[in-house]
């Protein structure tokens, strides 16, 4: 994420990769979360208008909507 904040000129696109790659290094059973917390606090404030603060913003809504899968519904077609 460091280096993310340190390319000039990067684009969302590009921010929305690093962010994609670096959620699937996170240990399964870890909370993503505080981590994107985490890192809005160090970089996000710094860097309020970066595309990869605008990601990790867009990280933590995705999260905040859960949606069940499966279930009844699901292997009935109801």
């Amino acid at each position: 994420m460091r280096e993310a904040y340190r390319i000039e000129g990067i684009a969302a696109s590009e921010c929305r990769s690093i962010f994609l790659d670096w959620v699937l290094t996170v240990p399964d059973g870890e909370a993503v979360r505080p981590r994107i917390e985490t890192l809005l606090m160090s970089y996000g404030i710094v860097e309020p208008d970066h595309p990869m603060t605008q990601v990790l913003r867009d990280g933590l809504g995705a999260m905040a909507e859960p949606r069940r899968r499966g279930g009844r519904r699901a292997r009935t077609g109801e």
